[in-house]
Order: C-alpha cells, then structure tokens, then sequence
C-alpha cells in the first residue's frame, strides 16, 4: 500500500495537465485527469480515481457527524435537486450533468481506511454517502462500498450512518449486520415522495420508493436500524400535508424506526439542472423557486420550522420516533429537524 508520502511524491513527479481554459490541473481534478476509463453503459462513462485519501473530515457546524466516506464521485440516478453535483467543479467539471455521467470508482479504498481509522475518535460519527450513493449502480460491477464495509466490520465502537435510495444495499445484509455486532449502525433510505411517476420524473435512475420502502422493512426484520429520509422537500411539489402524512405512515407500516425531513437545498451548479426541469414541468412554480432562492441555497428558517413541526406532530400520530437516533443530535430542541442526511 502506498504511503501517504509516497503518493505525495508520485503526484509531484506526474506532468502538469492543463485545463480547458489552459492552466495546469492540480489537487483532485489532477487526480481525475490520470484515472483510466474502465467502461460506458447508458450515456455514463466510469473511471479509476487514485486517491490519497477516503475518510474526510466535515468542517461544517451544520453536519451532526465528523466523518464522510464516499466511494464514488459523481451518482449514476441523476436526481433534478442533488445538492451534491458541486462535487464534480472540484475536478474542473463545471457542467452539471457531468456529475451523473462521469462516474469516479475511488481506487484501493479498504486500504486507505484500514490506516485512517485511526484518526477516529470515540463519540465521531462517520456518514457514508453523503455527496453520492454508495449503492448506485456503479456498485454491482466495482464494489466498493462492500469492501468498505468488510473492512468496518474489522472494527468496534464506530458511529456509522448510511444513505442510499438503492435497495441494492439488500445484498449486503449480512455484511451489515456483522458491521452493527460491535458498532453503531443506522441505514437511512432517503424517499422524496410515494408518487412512482413523480419520483421517475425526480430521480430518473433511481429505484421506485415502493423498492426503497421495501428494504426499510427487510433491514429491519433483519435487526438492523433503518428509517427514511424525506429528502428534500420541494415546495409545491412534496410538502403538502397529505403527501408527507402518507410517507409517514408508510414509514411506519414498512417498521421504519424513526423518520425525519429536510427541505430543498439548492446551490448555484444545482439550480442550473434544476430549475430549467422545474420550467418544463412545473412551470406555474418557476417564479416562486426563483424568488425563494434569489441569492441563497436554503430556504428561509421559517419554512424548515413549518416542515419540523409537521412530522413532528406525524410522528407521533404514527407511533414513529424522530431521526434524533445519534448522540448529538440529543443537543437539538424538541422537534428540530436535523437539516443533514445523518
């Protein structure tokens, strides 16, 4: 395995590759530029990607977890909303549908995390899945995330959380449960809506919500904790009372252990996929979205605090705890809604 020293030296000694505007590539986009094409498959182009690190520390106050992992770069489902497509800029990517065509398959991962562990500190919680699926499609040819998780079940006393929409994570159900015999696991499957057409129009590759909804119920009948994501709630398009009422029953009837929502997140590379879909099919909508994120990602607090004491009131109306299952989110008022996938 090569050291991180090593690797710092081997990327010192690679020719400069220059962008399309002719400076040199440097960093992560440099690292994406030498990764070797592995195959094509329905308009999506997968790649290696050598890098020097897979455990990274999160640096924002809003995030309850210390630690991501994500095995990919880029998602293969190709959600209208992915807050996450901004990942792709990093490598001198500036076209949004980049991010779900070009598919990154992070090399020698068990590996790296073998030595980063580490760095884990007691009460750090780390999140899989946070700026890409890890069972995307990608995942039944390169299996990554498996060897992610063969490498944690190695391990005791970590604070894990997963987020997919991909009820692949199915075939590793054994693996997980192993992972959860000495550490701390939750499965979050993220459902945006119970509308299978509005999902296909939403989340294009991604699999049906009855799929996702069945896999909550198979992890937990397996022993694992599982629970849903509403995310993210779109205004004017999933956050009616009805709607959100109606996924959390389903929530309940599927056994989910706890479920909680978080409203549209919309940064600039997002909105420039996003809103000309909303023209195209929810046009009577296209000036309220503009006003609401005129000059800024999130929606204003009072919209979250409407959204936080809906499920709320759902929740209990449906037997189901909140999504307050880590220890810090124990900190977080009465009915606040965690605003992470964590």
């Amino acid at each position: 395995m090569m050291s991180e020293q090593k690797a710092k030296a081997v990327m010192a000694s690679l020719p400069l590759i220059p962008s399309s505007e002719g400076t040199p590539l440097v960093g992560i986009a440099r690292l994406a530029a030498q990764g070797e094409s592995l195959r094509q498959a329905h308009d999506v182009e997968y790649f290696t990607l050598p890098v020097r690190s897979l455990l990274n520390r999160c640096t924002s106050a809003r995030m309850p977890f210390t630690w991501t992992i994500n095995p990919y770069r880029g998602c293969e489902f190709a959600c209208k909303y992915c807050y996450a497509r901004y990942t792709h800029e990093f490598m001198e990517m500036r076209q949004g549908v980049d991010f779900e065509r070009r598919i990154y398959v992070k090399e020698h991962a068990a590996d790296l995390l073998r030595q980063e562990l580490r760095h884990v500190k007691p009460g750090e919680e780390i999140a899989i899945g946070t700026a890409t699926d890890p069972y995307q499609p990608a995942e039944r040819r390169y299996e990554v995330t498996r060897a992610i998780l063969e490498e944690l079940a190695r391990h005791r006393g970590l604070e894990l959380g997963i987020v997919t929409k991909s009820n692949l994570i199915l075939r590793d159900i054994n693996l997980l449960q192993k992972v959860a015999e000495h550490n701390q696991l939750f499965v979050n499957l993220t459902v945006t809506t119970l509308n299978s057409e509005l999902a296909r129009m939403l989340e294009p590759r991604a699999p049906r919500p009855d799929l996702r909804l069945n896999t909550v119920r198979k992890l937990n009948e397996s022993g694992l904790n599982a629970g849903v994501i509403c995310a993210p709630v779109l205004p004017g398009i999933t956050d009616s009372p009805h709607d959100l009422e109606a996924l959390v029953r389903a929530t309940a009837e599927a056994g989910g252990k706890y479920i909680y929502a978080n409203p549209l997140f919309l940064k600039p590379c997002s909105a420039a996929v996003f809103l000309p879909f909303l023209e195209k099919q929810f046009p009577q909508l296209v000036a309220s979205y503009r006003e609401r994120f005129n000059n800024r990602a999130f929606l204003p607090q009072a919209y979250h605090k409407r959204v936080s004491q809906l499920l709320a009131r759902l929740r209990q109306k449906h037997g189901i705890r909140s999504g307050r299952h880590s220890q810090r989110a124990h900190t977080r008022p009465e009915g606040e809604e965690q605003l992470t996938l964590f």
